[in-house]
């Protein structure tokens, strides 16, 4: 992290693939423009809408009813984008725009690919541009273009329907942290667990919050926690998933450490995850110093410490 004069700040970022099932109505949608094609589907008003909902926006119904619209449209409204963002349909500058197809009651928000922002208005024409190569997603359509017609020469009949959509999610941002936080990345920095209250009666909230929840009053006491703690809960993972870094099984549960009033999730290992139990008494396992970092990271895992497990009474209040 770089550390500002008061509080520590980082760039972080957060990538991974999202994988859903897109349904009977959206598979449809998909299937279709990755066929070069379009289709909406009618609500119970007899509007024709695309892309087509799921659900009746005024019955809440299921929409069954699929209708072909046209590869062309007009457009309803735009705005012109001077920087594109990673992502982007474009690097260079292009106009996002709500354009209404030809049987359409509704309009669809893309891209469309002018020079300059002269180039566009409200109630120009233009058509679908396809990708090279169509997958069944929103990206088959590249983006529109001002004119009557799209080419559909090359368009795709048949193959399996689409009933499976994976969307990159990609989020760039810059974190700040609270006076309260800094003190307790700074601490893991050094190996010590840090939590805050307000005073001396209040609660021991860790990680440190930067206010109390029941009074709003700054938890601005620092206290210094002892790595051992108590189970209070836990989940034993037994299915694998997408960058897991442990084979399971293996135990998330929440510790609470000494002197703390608020338990923190982590890792219980070290142990058969069978034989992980609510009020299990376990101590922190700490990378090699060389490894730390400003994050609880620094701690790997908890482990058994083989004390007799502790009291129900003395955390049943921290579930």
């Amino acid at each position: 992290m770089n550390a500002a004069p008061d509080v520590l700040s980082a760039p972080l970022r957060v990538r991974f693939d999202y994988t859903r099932s897109v349904g009977p109505t959206i598979g449809t949608f998909l299937t279709k423009l990755r066929d070069r094609k379009i289709v909406g589907v009618r609500g119970s008003d007899g509007r024709v809408l695309v892309p087509p909902p799921e659900y009746d926006p005024i019955t809440a119904a299921p929409l069954t009813e699929f209708v072909d619209v046209a590869a062309v449209g007009t457009v309803e409204s735009w705005t012109w984008v001077r920087e594109p963002l990673p992502g982007q349909p474009f690097d260079r500058q292009f106009a996002w725009a709500l354009i209404r197809l030809d049987g359409a009651d509704t309009a669809l928000l893309h891209a469309v690919d002018v020079a300059a922002p002269e180039d566009m208005r409200t109630g120009m024409r233009v058509a679908v541009r396809w990708a090279a190569e169509t997958t069944g997603t929103i990206h088959d359509i590249a983006c529109f273009e001002p004119g009557e017609k799209s080419d559909t020469s090359a368009a795709i009949v048949g193959g399996e329907p689409v009933t499976m959509l994976t969307t990159p999610v990609d989020l760039a941002y810059k974190h700040t942290a609270s006076p309260q936080e800094t003190v307790y990345l700074r601490g893991l920095a050094e190996g010590k667990l840090l939590g805050g209250r307000t005073d001396a009666a209040g609660k021991v909230y860790f990680p440190p919050r930067g206010a109390n929840p029941t009074d709003g009053r700054p938890t601005d006491e620092v206290v210094e926690l002892p790595d051992r703690g108590t189970v209070t809960t836990f989940c034993i993972v037994n299915v694998p998933f997408l960058g897991q870094r442990i084979k399971p099984p293996y135990v998330a549960a929440y510790v609470l450490l000494d002197g703390a009033d608020i338990p923190v999730l982590h890792l219980v290992l070290g142990c058969e995850a069978s034989e992980v139990r609510m009020g299990m008494r376990v101590e922190a396992v700490w990378k090699p110093r060389e490894e730390w970092g400003y994050g609880l990271e620094n701690v790997d895992h908890f482990r058994p410490t083989g004390e007799p497990d502790a009291d129900y009474e003395t955390y049943k209040h921290h579930l």
